[in-house]
C-alpha cells in the first residue's frame, strides 16, 4: 500500500483537529529536529520547492530531542509533520507519540561521524576515546579514587598532547549529537570505578561549553579561538574544510571513506520521522519524502553526498524507501 491509501483515515484525524480550531490546514510542510540533519533536509526542501508546485517546506533546527518532543505532542496543523534526528527515537518517545495519536514512520537517512575539530591555524590533535573521556568527564579516577576532573590542559592527560587549555564547544543535552557522543565516547571509555549511570556526565567547570544547536556558530567560534575544539557532525567539517580540521580519534582520521567503511569509531545513523496521520492532509508530504529517498538525493552519487551525507547501502535504501511509502510505524528497540 502507498501513501495515498492512508489519506482518508489521516484526513479524518487531522481535519477534526483543524476544524476544532477553526483554522485551515497548512500549505507548507513543517519540519523540525536535528541540527546535523538540518543541512540535508534544507537541501531536499529547496530542491523540492524548485522542482514541484508545492511551497518550500519550513525547516527548523531544534535539536533531536526538542524536535521529537514537538513532533510527539499530537496531530493537527499546529504540530510538525516531520522531525529530523541524529539518533534513533527512544521507546519512551514512541509511547508519548502514540498516546497523543501520532504515529512515527521511521526513515534512516544515512551515516555521519561525530568529530572533534579545531581551526586550521590551531595545533593538530590526535586523541583516543579514553583521552577524550579524561578531558570531558565530570569525574575521573586518579590514583584509584574517583575525583572531580582535575585536568586543565590536554597535556595534563598525556604529555604527548598539546599544552593548551581544554576548551571544548559542544551540543546541548537536547541534541542527538550529544546523546550519540555520550554513548560512543563517554560510556564506551568510562573508567573502572565510576558508576555506570555517571559515565555520561560532562564536566561543568568551563572546560566544556554548551554552544547550542547552531553548528555554524561553533565553526565561527573556532576560527576566533584557535585553541578551542568543537564537537559536531562530519558534514560540518566537510562543508568547512577551508576553515577547520578534524582530530584523529583512535588513530583514524574522520573522512567520508573511514565513516562509510565503519573504521572511524565515532559514527552514528541519521533519521527522520514522518507523522503518519498528516500524510494526505498536509499537502506534499509524500512527495517530499519521495524526493529525499530518491537516488538523485540520498544515493551513492546523490546531491546530499556533496553536503557530507554518507549513504546507506543500496539494499537498506530500498527497504527504508519501501517502509516510508507503506507508512510502516517505527518499532521499539
Amino acid at each position: 500500500m502507498k501513501f495515498a491509501q492512508y489519506a482518508s483515515v489521516a484526513a479524518l484525524v487531522v481535519a477534526g483537529t483543524v476544524a476544532a480550531t477553526g483554522a485551515q490546514a497548512r500549505d507548507q510542510i513543517s519540519i523540525v529536529g536535528s541540527s546535523t540533519v538540518f543541512p540535508f533536509a534544507t537541501a531536499v526542501a529547496e530542491r523540492f520547492g524548485q522542482t514541484t508546485d508545492f511551497p518550500t517546506p519550513i525547516v527548523e533546527s531544534t535539536g533531536s530531542g526538542g524536535g521529537l518532543k514537538l513532533f510527539c505532542e499530537g496531530v493537527g496543523e499546529g504540530t510538525p509533520d516531520i522531525t529530523n534526528a541524529s539518533r534513533r527515537i527512544k521507546n519512551s518517545e514512541i509511547d508519548t507519540c502514540l498516546a497523543n495519536g501520532a504515529t512515527p514512520v521511521e526513515v534512516k537517512v544515512g551515516f555521519d561521524g561525530i568529530v572533534l575539530a579545531g581551526a586550521k591555524s590551531g595545533a593538530d590533535l590526535a586523541v583516543s576515546r579514553d583521552q577524550i573521556f579524561a578531558a570531558l568527564a565530570k569525574n575521573v579516577v586518579v590514583d584509584g579514587q574517583v575525583v572531580a576532573n582535575p585536568y586543565m590542559n590536554w597535556s595534563d592527560i598525556d604529555p604527548s598532547l598539546p599544552a593548551t587549555k581544554i576548551e571544548v564547544l559542544g551540543p546541548p543535552p537536547t541534541s542527538g549529537t550529544r546523546d550519540a557522543f555520550v554513548e560512543l565516547v563517554m560510556e564506551e571509555s568510562c573508567q573502572e570505578g565510576i558508576e555506570e549511570d555517571a559515565c555520561g556526565e560532562i564536566r561543568e567547570d568551563g572546560a566544556f561549553i554548551d554552544a547550542g544547536e547552531n553548528d555554524n556558530l561553533i565553526v565561527q567560534k573556532l576560527e576566533a579561538n584557535p585553541a578551542a575544539v568543537g564537537i559536531f557532525g562530519f558534514s560540518f567539517l566537510d562543508q568547512n574544510a577551508d576553515k577547520i580540521k578534524g582530530a584523529t580519534v583512535d588513530g583514524v582520521e574522520p573522512t567520508f571513506d573511514a565513516i562509510a567503511d565503519g573504521d572511524y569509531p565515532v559514527s552514528r545513523s541519521l533519521y527522520f520521522y514522518v507523522k503518519k496521520e498528516h500524510v494526505g492532509v498536509i499537502a506534499g508530504i509524500q512527495e517530499y519524502v519521495g524526493e529525499f529517498t530518491s537516488e538523485a538525493a540520498w544515493g551513492d552519487e546523490g546531491y546530499l553526498t556533496e553536503k557530507g551525507l554518507i549513504p546507506l547501502p543500496a539494499e537498506a535504501r530500498e527497504q527504508f524507501k519501501s517502509d516510508a511509502e507503506n507508512l510502516v510505524p517505527a518499532e521499539k528497540m
